[in-house]
């Protein structure tokens, strides 16, 4: 990469989160920590609001205006392919919405760009679709982002079936199956759920706050000690 697009880059990064650590932007940009630094310093001099320390991270102290972004060929693919995959496998408000992403990106990418969002020959394939499966995906993803209780009729690989009141936490895609972590209040644990065998699935009215012991970052903690 070169050093005006790392530059770019960090910028970018800079622009999407509220603090970076020189740590994580070397990981990302595959460079060292101390070539992080005298880019974050070459910033800075050159007029770009960075704010931050090193071992404590940077962020832009305010909104600055930067020139559109320009895609190269392979990441243009990456998003055909990605919005592909979103259509295929994520349910059908993000289906239509990958969809409409991808309008956008082809109305202003280059006319010389423009054939690779028709023309990539990468593909994503679902057979024996279920509709079920989309509208629970929908469900589960709204329940998620207001943090909405659900219940559910759920049947077990065993054939036991039950009813559930689950504290939705987020959603795992295995390649070709979902699957929902939440914490079971039948259970009063973490449970994952295949959306597959959800017989029956509605958001309740009450919301829930995430508890001590009880969020996704347990759940991932939990799992990555075993």
């Amino acid at each position: 990469m070169r050093r005006a697009d790392r530059l770019f880059q960090i910028v970018q990064i800079l622009r999407n989160k509220r603090l970076v650590t020189a740590k994580a932007l070397a990981e990302r940009l595959e460079v060292s920590e101390r070539t992080i630094y005298r880019d974050i310093q070459d910033l800075s001099l050159s007029g770009v609001p960075v704010e931050g320390e090193a071992g404590v991270g940077y962020r832009l102290l305010h909104t600055i205006d930067i020139p559109p972004i320009m895609f190269t060929s392979d990441e243009i693919e990456a998003l055909v392919v990605g919005a592909r995959m979103v259509k295929t496998w994520a349910g059908t408000e993000l289906g239509y919405s990958a969809q409409s992403a991808l309008d956008k990106i082809t109305a202003v990418v280059p006319a010389g760009l423009r054939h690779k969002t028709e023309d990539s020959k990468l593909f994503s394939l679902r057979f024996n679709q279920r509709q079920d499966i989309d509208i629970h995906l929908d469900i589960c993803r709204k329940a998620i982002d207001s943090k909405r209780l659900l219940q559910m009729g759920y049947c077990r690989a065993d054939g036991e079936q039950s009813l559930r009141r689950i504290r939705p936490l987020g959603l795992y895609f295995w390649g070709n199956v979902w699957t929902l972590v939440g914490w079971c209040e039948l259970r009063d644990d973490f449970r994952n759920f295949r959306l597959d065998r959800i017989q029956s699935i509605q958001l309740e009215n009450g919301t829930f706050t995430d508890s001590e012991g009880q969020s996704l970052q347990d759940f991932i903690k939990r799992m990555t000690c075993m």
